[in-house]
């Protein structure tokens, strides 16, 4: 007896999504409410657990359809996987299949699309299931997924766990990726070209995802209705440094969770919004809606791509506070477990550049916010005090602003009352 599984609901107004991954294999015993698929939305990744326990049977759509609310994806088969996988066998030419190498070729990551077979030593495991950014990586640096822990949920790989791999075997992963020779995947790869001086040159096709589709449409209307523009400032950041480092262990002590930047920024927004409300208010048709209260979405990478969960009342919070709710957001982010009610309802966004480098950049409004404010590294860099050239911890910041809601004066005072707070955080603490 066969159990449909079907699409869950994805959210208000979400009636299709993309079938982003399976996590189960026809044949591979299933628990009740265990994933076996993956989703893409618009905003998130959402797992579909099976409904009974059982063993998992036909999947009725390929990775990277679009699927309807309510539609039936596969089904689970009552029994075990012991007992059903001569059956799942049987029936395996209704799925695509990857033939396997001969004995004397070294298995090649990429002959099975998405899922990345072991060497026979490592066959008990199991064939690894990669995301596609994941197998790129894994195929761009030439690295055995089956070697690399996984920090994800199930223990699945994640960008940050090939990336941290390959920098720990650099000169191992280098030849390696230039001697490798991927077969045609489930993607197109472009046939190799002689052309470059006899060396073997090939591209891939990957479809976008979902989510990639949605920040690429979203960032182009905000360009192309929102009339924007950029103002910066530098901040001396050795009052935060020093606050940092003398109050972070018994902070740490006392609230479990270590002190970071963010919460000096997310305060000194708050701070900043009260005086300039502008910055927190967006248009809705012929008016502008001010608000007395400041919803933060944070940008947060993810191995899909960059997502944007909301701090709620940031400004009535603590740092303790902010600081947990960032933990969690990021730590959800890796194992993509972030909903929709996560990343819906920001007033303004902070986007923290500097943790990959970024000098100075531009950021883009996030509609319908209207602005968006920037932040970067921080460097060392000779500044005059009291006369003298000294050397200081500097920061550019950077805000991106609709100019059809937000004047010049606004935005400049908006990040000069954002200086004064970071120079001086006592300020955060006595409201001024």
């Amino acid at each position: 007896m066969a159990t449909e599984v079907t699409v869950p609901t994805l959210g208000e107004s979400i009636t299709e999504a993309t079938l982003g991954q399976w996590l189960k294999k026809p044949g591979e015993a299933v628990k009740a409410d265990e994933p076996i698929a993956s989703l893409e939305t618009d905003k998130v990744a959402v797992e579909v657990p099976s409904p009974v326990a059982g063993v998992m049977g036909e999947q009725l759509v390929a990775e990277g359809d679009t699927v309807a609310v309510g539609a039936v994806i596969a089904r689970v088969e009552s029994g075990s996987g012991a007992a059903a996988a001569p059956a799942a066998a049987a029936a395996a030419p209704a799925a695509p299949s990857v033939s396997e190498p001969p004995a004397s070729t070294p298995v090649n990551p990429a002959g099975a699309g998405e899922n990345i077979e072991l060497r026979d030593e490592d066959a008990a495991a199991g064939p690894l299931t990669l995301s596609p950014s994941v197998r790129r990586l894994v195929l761009e640096f030439g690295l055995d997924p089956s070697k690399i822990k996984g920090s994800g949920k199930d223990g699945r790989l994640t960008k940050d766990d090939v990336l941290a791999a390959a920098k720990n075997a650099p000169a191992a992963s280098a030849p390696a990726a230039q001697s490798a020779a991927p077969a045609p995947s489930s993607q197109s790869a472009a046939p190799a070209a002689s052309a470059g001086g006899g060396v073997e040159r090939r591209e891939e096709r990957v479809r976008m995802t979902r989510l990639r589709q949605t920040v690429a449409r979203r960032l182009k209307e905000a360009q192309n209705t929102a009339a924007m523009l950029t103002t910066f400032n530098d901040v001396d950041m050795t009052a935060v440094m020093e606050a940092r480092s003398r109050y972070k262990d018994l902070f740490e002590k006392k609230h479990s969770i270590r002190l970071g930047f963010m919460g000096f920024f997310v305060k000194a927004a708050a701070l900043a919004a009260r005086d300039v409300p502008a910055v927190n208010a967006s248009i809705e048709g012929d008016e502008i809606v001010y608000r007395d209260y400041l919803d933060v979405s944070v940008a947060v990478s993810a191995p899909n791509g960059l997502v944007v969960p909301v701090i709620r009342n940031a400004h009535a919070m603590g740092f303790a506070e902010i600081e947990k709710t960032i933990a969690d957001f990021g730590k959800r982010a890796k194992e993509g477990t972030l909903t929709m009610a996560d990343m819906t309802g920001g007033t303004f966004t902070i986007s923290n550049g500097g943790v990959f480098g970024s000098l100075l950049s531009t950021p883009i409004i996030n509609p319908p916010q209207s602005a968006v404010l920037g932040m970067h590294r921080i460097e060392e860099r000779p500044v005059v005090r009291n006369g003298q050239i000294v050397a200081r911890p500097m920061m550019y910041l950077a805000l991106s602003y609709d100019h059809r809601l937000i004047d010049g004066r606004e935005a400049v005072t908006f990040l000069v009352r954002m200086k004064e707070a970071l120079e001086d955080p006592t300020r955060l603490l006595i409201d001024l």
